[in-house]
């Protein structure tokens, strides 16, 4: 058990099939997590029907009661993977917008290329975005160049989500001081790992809109995670990520 690839949902039926069954036919040994917040389109019980039927034992489901917040679900994600003993540790989204077979790429980046983190990087060198309307790439681009003034934390693209943790990594930060559940939460385990002194490495992908299903993402997202940033540059100077 090497690898898990956290996938959290939130009416995600037209893609969870799919995206399962795109995870395994790669040829490194993933397993998933699903970690699915209560969706009322019935995306846990697609899960569980594939359990059933294929993918037992390399598909896990594990069911909220409601719409916890990101940061939340990949939290439960990573300490319900440290208890089961696996190395590395994959944040993906449900909805294609990242690429399954770059997978492939980030654990090469970890296992082999020597980054404590990999991350899917839209913004380094060779990375772009596919299908997206001209003010949406302006509002996140900036956002990234925002976040790296603040954080001074050398990594092109830190609202990333699409992302590897090597073991390590996850077992010296203090998750439960972790603070920020929306999309802040994904610069805010960037800049603890980097705080700590791992090494955190850009992988380009493609980033590409969701086809199907109904986006997450808000103005109230975004606001959430400009204004998180302030807050977790003091935390770093003030208190750190570290445990003890």
């Amino acid at each position: 058990m090497s690898a898990l690839v956290i996938i959290p949902t939130y009416n995600e039926r037209e893609n969870a099939e799919a995206i399962i069954r795109a995870v395994f036919a790669l040829p490194e040994p993933f397993h998933i997590l699903i970690v699915d917040d209560g969706s009322p389109d019935g995306t846990a019980r697609i899960v569980r029907d594939l359990q059933a039927d294929a993918f037992n034992g390399c598909l896990h489901l594990l069911e909220r009661s409601g719409k916890l917040g990101l940061g939340t679900a990949y939290i439960a994600g990573f300490r319900w993977g440290l208890e089961r003993g696996y190395e590395h540790f994959f944040e993906m989204d449900a909805d294609f917008s990242h690429n399954p077979e770059d997978l492939m790429r980030l654990i090469a980046k970890c296992r082999d290329e020597g980054a404590d983190v990999a991350v899917g990087s839209r913004y380094c060198r060779e990375g772009r975005v596919a299908n997206w309307p001209l003010d949406r790439i302006i509002l996140s681009y900036g956002a990234s160049l925002y976040t790296r003034f603040i954080l001074w934390m050398p990594v092109a693209d830190p609202t990333a989500g699409f992302i590897c943790y090597r073991r390590k990594v996850l077992e010296t930060i203090d998750l439960g001081n972790i603070r920020f559940i929306g999309y802040a939460f994904q610069i805010e385990m960037k800049f603890a790992a980097y705080s700590l002194g791992f090494k955190v490495k850009e992988v380009p992908i493609t980033f590409k809109d969701r086809e199907k299903g109904q986006s997450k993402m808000s103005l109230h997202i975004i606001r959430e995670a400009m204004l998180g940033v302030i807050q977790i540059r003091w935390r770093g100077l003030v208190g750190g990520y570290g445990k003890g």
